[in-house]
């Protein structure tokens, strides 16, 4: 029979978010996005968005030095040659997909938003190449609204701590689960903490969990089972 989540969080559930959430704090008091933009320039936080698709976030700001020095406004990317555009993309993979995507984005922005970012989560879904996890990027980000960015990291680790089961890799439930148990005005800050967690220790091949600072806080199975593997090597 198949474990059933419960669609109200347990109050264990609860203290355990609140304790990462603050744990969290302590180890970056900074949470800081990991994609370099430009305040005052939100539009190229959408467009670095959709170009991290199946990217790593350091690979997109490289790219993006060149392309916001080619294209400095909205305006102009929404302008420029199709072909251009994939050219200085293309290390970003599913380049092709990725310049059609931007640039129409950067048209719509321009032409139907007057060069605002909406704050509605349905608007920002109509736009080409837009899923939940970027609108709730750039709500957070941008506007300071609650909703929680679940990429790998933060799909990865959240499972891992036991918030639900860690072989389910799924973003929705994430976010559902996730916005359920995190503070509203934390969870983009939390977010962006994942991110950096994930890379420093909660990382998907060979985590650190002996000098993990959330050790303590861990589902117990999991780190079983990797005290277990490490112990092979």
């Amino acid at each position: 029979m198949k474990k059933q989540i419960s669609n109200a969080p347990s109050e264990a559930l609860k203290k355990k978010a609140i304790a990462v959430t603050d744990a969290l704090k302590v180890q970056y008091p900074e949470a800081l996005c990991s994609l370099e933009w430009q305040k005052g320039e939100e539009w190229q936080l959408l467009v670095m968005g959709r170009l991290s698709a199946q990217c790593t976030d350091a690979k997109v700001n490289i790219v993006c030095r060149e392309l916001f020095k080619t294209f400095p406004t909205a305006e102009a990317l929404a302008r420029g040659e199709l072909e251009q555009i994939e050219q200085i993309i293309r290390p970003c993979g599913l380049y092709r997909t990725k310049a059609q995507s931007i640039k129409e984005c950067c048209r719509l922005l321009v032409e139907k938003y007057g060069g605002v970012i909406p704050n509605d989560m349905d608007e920002l879904l109509s736009m080409p190449g837009i899923g939940r996890k970027i609108a709730n990027l750039l709500l957070g980000d941008i506007y300071g609204l609650p909703g929680i960015v679940a990429d790998t990291h933060c799909i990865r680790i959240c499972g891992r701590l036991g918030f639900y089961p860690s072989d389910k890799k799924d973003p929705l439930l994430t976010e559902k689960v996730m916005s359920a148990l995190v503070a509203p005005d934390e969870q983009s800050d939390f977010c962006h903490r994942m991110v950096l967690f994930g890379r420093e220790y909660c990382r998907s091949q060979s985590p650190r969990c002996a000098e993990c600072p959330l050790s303590s806080l861990c589902d117990e199975s999991f780190r079983q089972y990797t005290t277990k593997t490490q112990n092979k090597f």
